[in-house]
């Protein structure tokens, strides 16, 4: 069942998202060679407390971590450990933050030093779908448009797209209806309604589409070990048109890149 937000609802989600948004930001000035994904995962884990929030992630479904921390060939659900990142590596940072009573969560895949340029390009071209599939977050469409239109744009440039991994609806709970895959076909699925708030998140795999699972349990990675990308956003469905409630530019600040690819998502 979809649960529709008020609109006081959804300014409250706004500002969970928002503190995962400068969570990510936060860690994109530490995101170095050296660093592990354990440090980064202490660091958030106070920021978060900081900003009066709780760890979205630690102890769902007994996950033992504030953030989700895949490199390289993982896609998402990764473990943070001791092991030091290194020049080359990319890693996807999802993280998670409750307020409120509402969840924000989203996502952010992070080049560390240079990374070499097949895969700059495989992170562009996810993060592109991102936006694509945002704009058909819309009132009329249903679910299999955004979806359709994340997998023309990956598949067009060759990249295989995850099948068992989706987005989702989000509110009180982290997950809720309706499931948002990043595939489909035009004017299937559920439709989009006024006050619906969603999470879209594409995950591109530079190789095939497979997957496979860690014996820990949680850690998804690509079958045939090449690299993955994943981006996420929180958006509302407000005026018939998409809202996003996070932002990367806490990120881009960080990083120092300006951009105007948000613009047309606020309101």
């Amino acid at each position: 069942m979809i649960i529709v937000k008020t609109p006081e609802e959804i300014e409250l989600m706004r500002e969970s998202a928002l503190i995962v948004s400068k969570t990510l930001g936060m860690l994109a000035a530490e995101v170095k060679p050296g660093i592990s994904t354990l440090q980064l995962d202490k660091l958030a884990e106070t920021f978060i407390r900081d900003h009066g929030a709780i760890p979205g992630f630690l102890g769902l479904y007994d996950f033992p971590n504030t953030l989700c921390m895949s490199p390289n060939a993982q896609i998402v659900h990764g473990i943070p450990n001791d092991k030091p990142l290194v020049e080359g590596d990319i890693i996807s940072i999802d993280c998670g933050a409750l307020k409120n009573d509402f969840y924000g969560d989203h996502a952010y895949t992070f080049e560390v030093g240079e990374i070499d340029p097949e895969t700059k390009k495989m992170l562009n071209v996810t993060k592109e779908s991102l936006y694509i599939g945002i704009r058909e977050f819309k009132a009329g469409n249903r679910v299999g448009d955004v979806g359709y239109a994340i997998q023309k744009h990956t598949e067009d440039h060759g990249y295989g797209v995850v099948r068992e991994l989706v987005g989702h609806g989000l509110g009180r709970k982290m997950h809720e209806d309706p499931e948002m895959p990043n595939y489909g076909k035009r004017g299937r699925g559920k439709k989009f309604v006024e006050g619906m708030v969603v999470a879209i998140e594409p995950m591109t795999n530079l190789g095939t589409k497979r997957i496979k699972q860690l014996k820990d349990g949680w850690t998804i990675l690509t079958a045939d070990g090449k690299p993955s990308a994943h981006f996420e956003h929180d958006v509302a469905l407000v005026n018939g048109k998409p809202e996003l409630l996070s932002t990367f530019k806490y990120i881009y600040d960080a990083l120092g890149i300006t951009s105007t690819e948000e613009d047309e998502f606020r309101q």
